[in-house]
């Protein structure tokens, strides 16, 4: 029996059902699993023991929305000042010449990054497989890192020749689609309570994949206990494709195919009108609100604000790092919380709020209750920030994170596992993925 005694924090905001925030508090982790939070916890003989003084406690913080292949492909010329659909034209052929290296190394250098600011938990959606790449080269970089996983299985079907946006060679055969997703859910997906990895199905977008797969993926997901996701409504290009091609708006087409439920999340919903807000508030439905790519390619605010008063499901993304430009989580809550402020006023949106959408929120998005929050019994998920530094001096409210506190977790602690420790990666050489990274990247660019 292992055990971990987390010592003396200044604040520990637990997000749990009452969002207790302690002072001075310990937590004590067991195998993985939270034991005890209170004060003066007994220290056993042998547990690890970290010391938390002028540090705050949180949640790991949850990602869900992510490419992490992109990661190979950031401010590449030509696409830095696209709009959603141009950016997109640009990006796929160079994405073409990638492999199972790209996508291995890729994954290793993104969920690093987003270790580093604080994320325990990532999902991601991986929709094209050039050159015999595949889901299972994520899975094993995730392995690694020691991040916990929630991959989806994406796909495009719909070419250029065939009316669709990417390129021929980036599209498969749709009956070859269904038999990989079932082949990476028997092979990898684990539905039990602390689960490292699950697997989604997550057909890349409404303008990718005929009606008839994402008709089909729904009821796959189901049979198989899994959940589903994709991109909807991001921008305006979006609703007119929705309304020229289908005959109606983004979220009348994912109700009448199957897509609306609790195990259902949508990315970004920039564009989602009241009723639509009100059918994923009904129906479970989850979202994930990407806000640095949204800005940088121009797409909009998301009505986050109206979806949490409606009582719609909200976790937080970074977006693919060649849409963002980056994989930074904690940045990626500020931000949230200052575009709600610029959409509805400088009450919209508290500091606090903003880091249970990252913590708490995306967990309940992604279907996990026994992430996203501390509390007895649940997973040991949890970031230490460093709030005696620079960022914090002169902080009336250390516990304020998001308005002065680190972008960089100081120890991050995934299934009670060091993934961090005192700023650094704990896991594999970062240096060396990095640098492989770099080189893999500049024969992209030269080819």
């Amino acid at each position: 029996m292992s055990e971990i005694l987390i010592r003396g924090a200044d604040h520990v905001l637990t997000m749990n059902d009452a969002r207790e925030e302690l002072r001075g508090a310990d937590i004590l982790i067991r195998d993985g699993v939270i034991a005890g939070i209170g004060h003066d916890l007994p220290e056993r003989v042998g547990a690890e023991v970290i010391d938390a003084a002028g540090c705050v406690v949180t949640p790991g913080l949850v990602n869900t929305h992510h490419h992490l292949y992109q990661s190979m492909t950031r401010a590449v010329p030509g696409g830095q000042d696209a709009l959603l659909f141009g950016w997109l034209k640009t990006l796929y052929p160079i994405w073409a010449r990638m492999g199972p290296e790209e996508m291995f190394v890729s994954a290793q250098v993104g969920l690093a990054e987003l270790a580093l600011s604080g994320c325990s938990l990532s999902s991601d959606h991986l929709y094209l497989y050039p050159n015999g790449a595949r889901l299972d080269d994520t899975i094993a970089a995730a392995r690694e890192v020691g991040l916990r996983f929630h991959p989806t299985r994406g796909a495009m079907s719909i070419g250029e020749s065939d009316g669709g946006l990417p390129p021929d060679s980036l599209v498969e055969k749709e009956a070859a689609i269904l038999e990989d997703c079932i082949r990476v859910i028997d092979a990898h997906h684990d539905a039990s309570e602390g689960s490292m990895c699950r697997v989604g199905i997550a057909p890349c977008s409404p303008f990718s994949v005929s009606r008839e797969l994402m008709r089909d993926a729904a009821l796959l997901a189901r049979d198989k206990g899994v959940m589903l996701h994709t991109h909807l409504a991001e921008n305006d290009e979006d609703i007119a494709y929705s309304e020229e091609m289908f005959g109606c708006r983004p979220g009348q087409y994912a109700e009448d195919l199957g897509w609306t439920g609790p195990d259902v999340w949508h990315a970004h919903c920039v564009k989602l009108d009241g009723r639509e807000i009100d059918l994923f508030a009904g129906s479970g439905t989850g979202v994930a609100h990407c806000p640095c790519s949204n800005c940088r390619l121009g797409s909009g605010i998301a009505p986050v604000r109206a979806m949490r008063d409606a009582g719609v499901k909200v976790g937080l993304g970074v977006d693919g790092s060649a849409s963002n430009d980056g994989g930074d989580l904690a940045g990626e809550a500020r931000q949230l919380m200052l575009l709600q402020r610029v959409a509805r006023g400088a009450d919209a949106m508290s500091a606090r709020e903003a880091l249970e959408i990252a913590t708490r929120g995306g967990a309940d998005v992604l279907g996990r209750p026994d992430c996203g929050r501390l509390a007895v019994g649940k997973r040991a998920d949890v970031a230490i920030w460093d709030v005696s530094g620079i960022e914090s001096a002169g902080s009336w409210d250390k516990a304020a994170l998001l308005l002065a506190g680190p972008r960089r977790v100081r120890d991050l602690l995934v299934e009670g596992r060091a993934v961090v420790r005192a700023g650094r990666l704990a896991t594999i050489d970062l240096g060396a993925a990095v640098a492989r990274q770099d080189a893999l990247a500049r024969r992209l660019a030269e080819g």
